[in-house]
């Protein structure tokens, strides 16, 4: 019990200090591009369904406190009624599904496992969740919204790969480390 507190927390610190890297805003997306992602994707692959998305809804109950940890040093919950939001409110969810299918996908190696489930939760989800936001906020169609998150794909696939290998390090490193995985 006492260990799965203490990864949470750690992981919730974690999507905090991605934030510090500096965030990229496109001229024509209101919502900018973050490694904060890379946290919610690690949650998952690391900590499993149930313990990664408590270590996202950790970060984001410190976020609607109003403590700066977005990045751009954004907090409060103005957050949460910004074109952003709808990503926000599936980080949680994306967590979850990225950790649910490394902990029932084990016939294949770690780190290919968790590439496909960053991909299918850690942007697939979140993207729906995100898309939705931005469509109400922006009063666009859903149709204008995702057009406007493809800038995003790239950049998101590429972060679900560097999770995958991370976790696959991780798991050859310190084995006991990736809860996802854990008997």
């Amino acid at each position: 019990m006492e260990r799965n507190v203490v990864m949470i927390a750690l992981f919730a610190a974690l999507i905090a200090v991605l934030g510090l890297i500096p965030k990229i805003t496109l001229g024509f997306v209101p919502v900018p591009i973050t490694a904060q992602t890379l946290g919610v994707m690690l949650c998952g692959t690391v900590l499993g369904a149930r313990r990664g998305a408590l270590a996202v809804l950790l970060f984001l109950l410190l976020v609607a406190l109003g403590l700066p940890l977005l990045s751009g040093g954004r907090g409060g919950l103005g957050a949460f009624a910004s074109p952003s939001a709808g990503f926000l409110i599936g980080w949680p969810l994306g967590a979850y599904v990225t950790g649910w299918i490394v902990e029932r996908w084990r016939g294949v190696p770690l780190t290919l496992a968790a590439i496909v489930a960053s991909v299918i939760g850690g942007i697939g989800v979140i993207y729906v969740f995100g898309v939705i936001g931005m469509a109400i906020v922006l009063d666009k169609s859903l149709l204008e919204a995702t057009a406007l998150v493809t800038a995003f794909i790239p950049g998101d696939v590429l972060k679900a790969a560097v999770a995958g290998m991370l976790t696959g390090a991780l798991a050859k490193a310190r084995p006991a480390s990736v809860l996802s995985r854990a008997a």
